[in-house]
């Protein structure tokens, strides 16, 4: 185990002082982050008609959250299996003792320790900005919050990275994440929180693993009532799921690479 944790904090450390030599283009992904602070305008100047649940305050506080949150599961591993498959690159990874997947994890944990000082900075700035949206939350909703991020961050690598599968057979794997990335806009509660959708649709999006990437993280930092155990199982459930279907198509991609353009 020593020598796992070891091994583990090592490949951490290699890819976090990578990150630090792009700081420039680490402030400039931080900042293209900040779509949810150009909705949360136009859901506060909404709100002040009385007609939606939530207050212009709650709005505040739920975008920036969700600009939080989307700094901590950004994800970007299909463009670079992509390119490892294309261009022959992933054979030299394959000889290693050591699954190619805990490259890419590790070079997106260490982004995340990377990128927190610039996160805290625009935090602090849009406090001083829009200073009745300050709260403190509980320490039990915080922990909470932190462990739905982990998991969100798991799950969306994971669709990602079976996304990236698809690469072993078409050079055009990325289309796919865009495809998915369209429904992720609309309906993860990047644009609008899941409690202005209408009762039906939030019903049938809750069997979706869209709501769990950014609403449930979300209102639980804000204190927003949600329902914690079927938001975690379904997580958990959808982590499984992709795991799986992920690991399939892997075994099977592997019969079909030929190393082409190594």
């Amino acid at each position: 185990m020593r020598r796992i944790i070891r091994k583990a904090l090592t490949l951490l450390s290699v890819y976090y002082a990578y990150m630090l030599e792009y700081r420039a283009e680490m402030i400039l992904w931080v900042l293209s982050g900040s779509l949810p602070i150009i909705f949360m305008g136009i859901w506060i100047q909404a709100a002040q008609s009385g007609r939606l649940k939530l207050t212009p305050v709650d709005f505040a506080r739920y975008f920036l959250a969700v600009f939080i949150i989307r700094q901590f599961t950004a994800v970007w591993v299909i463009w670079d299996f992509q390119r490892e498959v294309v261009e022959g690159k992933l054979s030299p990874r394959l000889i290693q003792p050591l699954d190619p997947v805990w490259h890419h994890f590790a070079s997106h944990v260490a982004d995340r320790f990377a990128r927190l000082q610039f996160t805290l900075v625009l935090i602090i700035l849009f406090f001083l900005l829009y200073p009745q949206a300050f709260w403190i939350p509980s320490w039990g909703n915080f922990l909470l919050f932190v462990l739905s991020v982990i998991l969100a961050f798991i799950l969306r690598f994971l669709i990602q990275y079976t996304f990236a599968m698809f690469a072993f057979w078409t050079e055009r794997a990325t289309a796919l994440e865009n495809l998915w990335t369209l429904f992720y806009l609309f309906l993860s509660g990047i644009i609008a929180p899941l409690e202005v959708f209408p009762e039906v649709v939030r019903e049938v999006l809750l069997w979706t693993p869209f709501p769990y990437l950014i609403d449930l993280p979300a209102n639980i930092l804000i204190g927003l009532p949600v329902d914690l155990g079927r938001g975690f199982l379904a997580l958990l459930a959808w982590i499984f799921i992709f795991l799986g279907v992920n690991r399939l198509l892997w075994r099977m991609g592997l019969k079909h690479y030929s190393g082409m353009g190594a």
